[in-house]
């Protein structure tokens, strides 16, 4: 279903955005990055979450959160994550667009790169998943489905295609996450979960502010905070 409404709202936002000037193109996307940090923000709010704090300590959530930044960004970045993730998007536009200009390909590619991270650095790509691979349901992926057609059509219109071909990643990284669930069974404590929830949420910080054009921040590099920060809770609560 989720792959169904990023293709439709890809769709609808091409056949949208081929009619609308850049200048609208450009301010639907600042519309979309401002949302972002919003959904940004309330994932962040986890950091406050109860749980985290009655297992780690009050001080300790910040400092997880922050370590996870920066040993997962050290790890991504020495994979070159970012890097590779942009190399499947122009392998992709190769393949889905053809020859294309300099400035096309970049926009394919940046289409790609922020739909995929949009799509599948989230809170609900992580709990929805897991939780359905759990068996507790798949509505939250029902939502998450919903909020990613309407966003497709707005990205479509301003990359293109690119943000048709995240549905890739979209299969990969939620399957994956599903499949995990099947295999682990529920073995994420609320406290894990919440440190994975606004660690998520820094990282659509970042998206936002790739949208805004602010700063380019390398976003891929850092989506190994999201497995680095339920192990640095266990560590921070055994030597608590």
């Amino acid at each position: 279903m989720n792959v169904a409404t990023v293709l439709l709202g890809a769709l609808l936002g091409r056949l949208l955005g081929d009619r609308l000037p850049e200048r609208t193109r450009d301010l639907v996307t600042d519309a979309l990055g401002l949302v972002t940090l919003l959904i940004a923000a309330t994932s962040a709010v986890a950091v406050l979450d109860p749980a985290l704090s009655s297992r780690v300590g009050d001080s300790a959530p910040m400092l997880i959160v922050l370590g996870s930044l920066v040993l997962g960004g050290i790890v991504g970045s020495l994979l070159r994550l970012e890097q590779r993730v942009e190399s499947v998007g122009g392998w992709l536009q190769r393949r889905l667009a053809g020859d294309a200009g300099s400035a096309e390909r970049h926009r394919f590619i940046e289409g790609f790169v922020v739909s995929s991270l949009l799509f599948c650095t989230g809170p609900l790509t992580i709990l929805g998943s897991l939780n359905d691979g759990l068996g507790n349901g798949a509505d939250q992926l029902f939502l998450k489905a919903t909020l990613d057609g309407f966003a497709a059509i707005a990205f479509a219109s301003a990359f293109g295609w690119g943000v048709a071909a995240s549905a890739i990643t979209v299969v990969v990284v939620q399957g994956g996450l599903t499949l995990a669930g099947v295999l682990l069974g529920d073995v994420l404590p609320d406290a894990q979960l919440a440190a994975i929830t606004a660690t998520g949420g820094l990282l659509l910080v970042g998206v936002a502010l790739r949208l805004l054009r602010i700063r380019e921040i390398p976003v891929a590099d850092l989506l190994p905070a999201l497995l680095v920060a339920p192990v640095l809770v266990v560590l921070a609560a055994a030597v608590r």
